[in-house]
């Protein structure tokens, strides 16, 4: 390995978030300021909000819901014509 060629390693670099949290970790810069960390991330704080632009989320809800019904409108296609063809060999 060459000497001098790789930076210092900070132990203790101060990490600084926008909503106020600061924290130390290991890393080759002094401070590091960062915009989300694990306080205020909604994946980790459980306050997930969807961002709906345009409908989006409606228009995956309503795919999903005629997803659903046409496979159970299938399911029940073949089922009539499993009764009929029963019908029919009985007679």
């Amino acid at each position: 390995m060459k000497s001098e060629i790789h930076p210092e390693y900070n132990t203790k670099a101060k990490v600084n978030c926008s909503c106020g949290n600061n924290f130390l970790i290991g890393s080759t810069q002094n401070e590091i300021n960062i915009e989300i960390c694990s306080n205020c991330h909604p994946f980790y704080t459980g306050q997930e909000k969807i961002i709906d632009t345009a409908g989006r989320v409606e228009k995956f809800k309503a795919k999903m819901a005629k997803a659903k019904d046409s496979v159970k409108s299938k399911a029940d296609k073949k089922a009539d014509k499993r009764t009929k063809r029963g019908k029919e060999k009985e007679v």
